[in-house]
């Protein structure tokens, strides 16, 4: 690859958006927002639309000179991808359910089957059917009832998740009439075969707050609300127990979760409360016979897992102790068999398994990579002595595995073929521990070319990072990487701060009052990379989405000088107004993740680093910022009024470009194929940098 390969020009003119200063009061402390005006919850505002029509012209013109690479790259990601492939049937009931993908059909079609070989299999639903010409589609939960003869499915068809849910006869392929809009898009049959339940959200807030009863054959307005939430903070699903014997309302904050059940054979009975609500409680139950089992923090900041039954699981005094809990091994969850039960389990931000049986006895399960993903994979039926799991590292492709419970033998189902001359010997993944600036160790996971890298500072990196919500970002197998490593970059995952990688206690420092921490780790670890000759300072990008788009706002204002790209991604990046207004989805959820700035002192805290309350005259890097018009969790006008005001107040001459797919929603693009448009566009948009500044030799 030459210099003078690709071009990226700065273009003169990008669009300047009008300012109309809107003051924003709150503890007597006045902001002015001049780019408030972009706000249109009904998206029909014809000044918004023209704006982001200009940017979206600006983009595509600013980028026009890297469209061959872009399709060159998204020709690379697509002609990995096996366009014929199934997934392995899992056996639920009588049937086995399995997946198919053929030729350029953008989704999947779904089966059941008398045996695991499928020969006569019988089509449930061909998504590609369902999605029609509809720009954005997306299948939320098929659930089948209990008798196995009907099948009911949510859809999201604008990106907003609000899911409407259908019923199918499963033999005769009919449709029902029943219709249910304005869901959650989780259904949950009662035993009884004709009474399912959901969950309706508030469409001004796109919360979940109400449970309904519908019995097949009945219009949606004869419907029962079962279950209302009343306290806006929670999130609100539903479920069945493994014994399928309740029906399952869990509700869950940030830090404190509630669980309401019901007889799933009485589906006209009412939900009581599992135990008392108690703030700070945060617990994921599940029943099997005549055992609940409890992943708790009570007592326990990194969890433990405790038993109770009927008649002693109100009372957590009366629970008993399964396993205990330990300083430095996070419990992250527990899967129930009749005969064994399957503890995930994390030590030093590695997972594993340990398999226990009914004498007590523990066999663990481990892995060998530096740097993995391994997760529990679906085992619908409890009454098995094998179980399956997920396994995916840096340089290991997605692997399904059949555990053996009793002598923890692995048998291979399934492997993620990628086509092309991919050979993951060609590869290389490191566990690196960067000293923060506190001094704290922050975990690092990171891939690169065996032969396309030299530790001598030579090598470009890209730098990914979330650091929110206490969502771990396990290094797993990504073959779009591949067209980046095999132009010499470096991949690296910097576990800052606020994720869960290094137990609860990592979380916590990483939220509310600590947030800070998050953005000074990630900072902390590309200096680190660099000093330590695994990149080159001057070829240095780093991305990050939704939260993590939050990050690479914050990074940006306080060390732009460290990057030479900038991917962001449906970023959360307006925090301070967000966290201001109720009436925005979402915000009453968040408080315990950001704090509530009708605090004094949360307000201080946000203030301090909310992305664009804190763009300043300085010099930024290059930013591609892209987002979906019809986004429900980070709301367009937050990436479009942080743009606005980098346009008005950046001193440099570097490339900022906004791109908003007016059809998608948080999840960007639907489609196997047209979702890898996005990331084609990321990295034509690296590598082009890298041409432009003579960088790339």
């Amino acid at each position: 690859m030459s210099s003078n390969s690709y071009s990226l020009s700065l273009l003169a003119h990008p669009p300047v958006a009008k300012k109309q200063p809107h003051p924003l009061t709150t503890h007597q402390l006045t902001r002015t927002d001049n780019y408030y005006w972009m706000r249109d919850d009904e998206r029909e505002n014809k000044d918004v639309l023209a704006h982001l029509n200009a940017e979206n012209d600006y983009c595509d013109e600013q980028l026009a000179d890297i469209k061959p690479l872009r399709e060159q790259l998204f020709n690379e990601l697509k002609d990995r991808i096996v366009k014929d492939d199934n997934t392995v049937p899992v056996k639920d009931g009588q049937y086995w359910y399995h997946s198919e993908v053929r030729g350029d059909d953008e989704y999947a079609r779904h089966y059941r089957s008398s045996s695991i070989e499928a020969r006569d299999k019988h089509l449930l639903l061909d998504v590609n059917q369902l999605a029609g010409d509809y720009e954005f589609y997306e299948l939320g939960e098929v659930a089948i009832s209990p008798d196995e003869q009907l099948l009911a499915y949510s859809e999201d068809t604008e990106g907003r998740r609000i899911y409407t849910v259908r019923f199918k006869n499963i033999a005769s392929g009919e449709m029902f009439s029943d219709v249910l809009e304005n869901t959650e898009g989780q259904v949950v049959w009662a035993n009884d075969n004709k009474t399912v339940f959901y969950v309706k959200k508030d469409l001004q807030t796109l919360l979940g707050f109400q449970v309904y009863r519908h019995v097949l054959g009945t219009p949606q307005a004869d419907d029962v609300l079962v279950y209302e939430e009343q306290d806006k903070s929670f999130f609100m699903g539903l479920g069945k127990s493994r014994d399928e014997s309740l029906i399952i309302i869990d509700l869950a904050t940030t830090e404190t979760n509630d669980t309401w059940v019901l007889d799933a054979n009485n589906p006209e009975g009412g939900f009581s409360a599992l135990m008392p609500r108690e703030e700070g409680h945060e617990f994921d139950v599940d029943k099997l016979g005549d055992t609940f089992y409890i992943v708790t923090n009570w007592q326990a900041k990194n969890f433990r897992l405790m038993t109770a039954t009927q008649s002693t699981i109100a009372d957590k005094h009366r629970w008993q102790e399964h396993t205990a809990h330990r300083e430095n091994v996070l419990l992250e969850g527990v899967e129930i068999f009749d005969d064994y039960l399957i503890l995930t389990e994390r030590e030093l931000g590695q997972t594993r398994f340990v398999v226990v049986d009914q004498q007590a006895e523990r066999l663990t399960l481990e892995f060998d990579d530096p740097c993995y993903y391994a997760a529990i994979a679906m085992n619908p039926e409890p009454n098995v002595s094998s179980a399956r799991i997920y396994y995916s590292s840096l340089t290991t492709p997605g692997s399904l595995y059949d555990v053996d419970l009793k002598t923890g033998n692995k048998t291979l189902l399934k492997q993620q073929q990628v086509l092309g001359d991919f050979n993951p010997e060609h590869y290389r993944s490191e566990r690196l521990m960067v000293t923060a600036r506190d001094g704290e160790q922050v975990p690092v996971s990171l891939v690169y070319r065996i032969d396309q890298f030299n530790k001598d500072g030579s090598n470009p990196l890209l730098q990914y990072g979330y650091g929110a919500y206490g969502i771990t970002i396990d290094p797993s197998f990504s073959s779009s990487s591949l067209s980046l490593l095999d132009r010499g970059f470096v991949y690296a995952i910097a576990h800052i701060r606020g994720g869960e990688m290094l137990g609860r206690h990592w979380y916590e420092q990483g939220k509310k009052q600590y947030k800070q921490n998050s953005f000074s780790d990630f900072i902390d670890v590309t200096h680190a990379l660099t000093e330590q000759g695994y990149a080159h300072p001057e070829k240095v990008f780093a991305s990050g989405g939704s939260a993590g788009g939050l990050l690479m706002g914050a990074v940006v204002n306080q060390a732009p000088e460290l990057y030479l790209g900038i991917g962001c991604h449906v970023p959360f990046l307006d925090v301070l107004t967000t966290m201001l207004d109720e009436s925005i989805p979402l915000t009453t959820n968040e408080y315990d993740e950001w704090g509530n700035p009708n605090d004094p002192a949360f307000y201080d805290v946000i203030q301090a680093y909310s992305p664009y309350d804190n763009i300043k005259p300085q010099a930024y890097p290059n930013i591609l910022v892209t987002t979906g018009f019809h986004d429900s969790q980070v709301q367009y006008w937050e990436p479009m009024k942080w743009v606005a005001k980098l346009r008005e107040l950046k001193t440099d001459d570097n490339i900022l470009v906004f791109k908003t797919d007016m059809d998608a929603g948080h999840g960007g693009a639907s489609g196997r194929f047209k979702s890898l448009e996005e990331k084609a566009l990321e990295m034509a948009f690296f590598i082009a940098l890298l041409s432009n500044k003579g960088l790339d030799k």
